[in-house]
């Protein structure tokens, strides 16, 4: 998988396929620009995936063909589903993974979202 923003997009990815209905999610929040579902595989009470509801491998992906609008878009709406998850008042964490070393699994790009506990540092 490149993450430059110039490998094809795989339309038929797990999270295409939740955008387009045809693969089930626990939604919890959706708009023009993501849709949000929790997480199948939990790190955190609260762990929500965001996916722009646009076809992009990666962020490198997104950064660079987005419009202006769209990153807004997105971008706020990640804020959104935050407080719509009542996370506002201790904090929240929020990861994007890009290709194969980042570990990302999905070549869609996304952005989880985890709270409801205190999380643990990274290991440096």
């Amino acid at each position: 998988m490149q993450i430059d923003g110039k490998a094809p997009y795989d339309s038929q990815n797990v999270f295409a396929r939740i955008l387009r209905g045809e693969v089930p999610c626990n939604k919890v929040f959706e708009n023009e620009w993501v849709m949000a579902f929790h997480d199948i595989a939990p790190k955190a009470p609260v762990h929500v995936l965001i996916i722009p509801r646009q076809a992009y491998v990666s962020f490198m992906d997104f950064h660079t063909k987005a419009s202006p609008d769209e990153i807004v878009g997105v971008m706020r709406s990640v804020g959104e589903v935050a407080r719509h998850m009542g996370l506002e008042k201790n904090g929240y964490r929020l990861i994007t993974n890009a290709g194969p070393d980042s570990g990302q699994e999905v070549p869609h790009f996304h952005i989880h979202l985890l709270g409801g506990k205190p999380l643990p540092l990274f290991p440096v």
